[in-house]
């Protein structure tokens, strides 16, 4: 896996103070093929370089009394299709508008297992509370990371989903630990300057919560945690996004304006474009 192109392709437009279009539009053509995201052709010249959004399809289940293996919903309602497909679809609209890199409008999902994962540098779970790898996916997994993979891990909340991932992971990496990222670290600062560590809530939660500043979904899950897993080179392999969810801030953009505005604006697309540009220029 190479990525020497993508430091040519990945040269960011001018976006920090741009305003984002509210997207009511796509929730008034979600009959389309692609629920109302708009289409585009990438540039036959980087044909074989664009970006792609890779979802990863996993086993979900639960350790314990109740546990159901297989792909779908586990015992406590993790789900690897959690904001499929609109988040992927809006977020790659948004990267291709607001930077110049080339995007593949459509994304993909794949298992860990299979073989064209190599193929592409960045992948995406969502909901990892329940995940169960099995021992294929924990082989197939640590050997796409140790060779230049990216894994963004996204929208898990509280101290049980923690544990839940913390124990797989650490089956893909047992000689490795999560480190906590500080809010200097380059990746809140690489094309959007934040100022904070953003949490951002689902939609309900956000505006049940709006009047009393409530951004959390659970009692436990109060404080955002952005964690990083390392190479031995010092390359950041993986970044854990905890007591957040930025795929709902892409998901649901078109739903509320307010929404839109406090967090998918300011908070969910800006980071994801920080966590791509880091993880294709380092």
């Amino acid at each position: 896996m190479t990525k020497s192109k993508w430091f040519v392709i990945l040269f960011m437009v001018a976006c920090a103070g741009v305003s984002l279009v509210f997207a009511q539009r796509y929730y008034e053509r979600r009959s389309s093929g692609r629920r109302g995201v708009p289409d585009w052709e990438s540039d036959k010249e980087f044909s074989h370089d664009v970006f792609t959004f890779v979802r990863i399809r996993y086993s979900s289940g639960y350790r314990g009394r109740g546990y159901r293996g297989g792909y779908g919903r586990g015992y406590r309602g993790g789900s690897w299709a959690t904001d499929y497909p609109d988040s992927d679809l809006n977020f790659s609209f948004r990267l291709q508008q607001l930077t110049s890199i080339e995007v593949n409008p459509d994304g993909l999902v794949l298992e860990l297992t299979d073989p064209k994962l190599f193929n592409y540098p960045f992948i995406y779970i969502v909901e990892p509370g329940s995940l169960v790898f099995s021992e294929e996916e924990v082989k197939s997994l640590r050997n796409y990371l140790l060779n230049g993979g990216f894994l963004m891990v996204d929208d898990f909340w509280g101290e049980d989903e923690w544990y839940n991932l913390y124990y797989e992971i650490k089956r893909v990496f047992p000689e490795r630990e999560p480190v906590e990222l500080r809010l200097s670290h380059p990746i809140f600062h690489a094309v959007f300057d934040l100022n904070e560590k953003p949490q951002i809530p689902n939609i309900r939660a956000a505006i049940e919560g709006r009047d009393y500043g409530i951004t959390w979904e659970r009692p436990d899950a109060q404080i955002p945690h952005y964690k990083a897993i390392y190479d031995d080179k010092g390359r950041m392999m993986a970044i854990i996004c905890h007591n957040t969810d930025l795929g709902d801030g892409w998901e649901r953009e078109g739903e509320d304006e307010w929404y839109f505005r406090e967090f998918s604006e300011k908070k969910a697309y800006p980071l994801g474009i920080n966590i791509v540009f880091y993880a294709m220029t380092h």
